[in-house]
């Protein structure tokens, strides 16, 4: 069996509700088109302002996906 290879992605996830779900958005849209997700790192946490309050939330993320090679 050969060694694994995973490829790692950014990402930002974006909610109106909080950082944690911006990440949870980003994850599950990925999760559509990409096999084998891994790990997933936040690399940043920012937020949109609007009339002094925060608008939306948004977090960066680094993803690992096992990269498979088609036979």
């Amino acid at each position: 069996m050969p060694d694994s290879v995973y490829k790692i992605i950014e990402l930002v996830g974006t909610s109106t509700e909080s950082w944690e779900k911006a990440a949870a958005n980003a994850i599950e849209i990925a999760s559509k088109t990409l096999k084998d997700l891994r790990i997933a790192e936040v690399v940043l946490m920012d937020a949109q302002l609007e009339d002094g309050k925060i608008h939306l939330y948004r977090t960066k993320l680094k993803v690992s996906f096992k990269y498979h090679v088609e036979d």
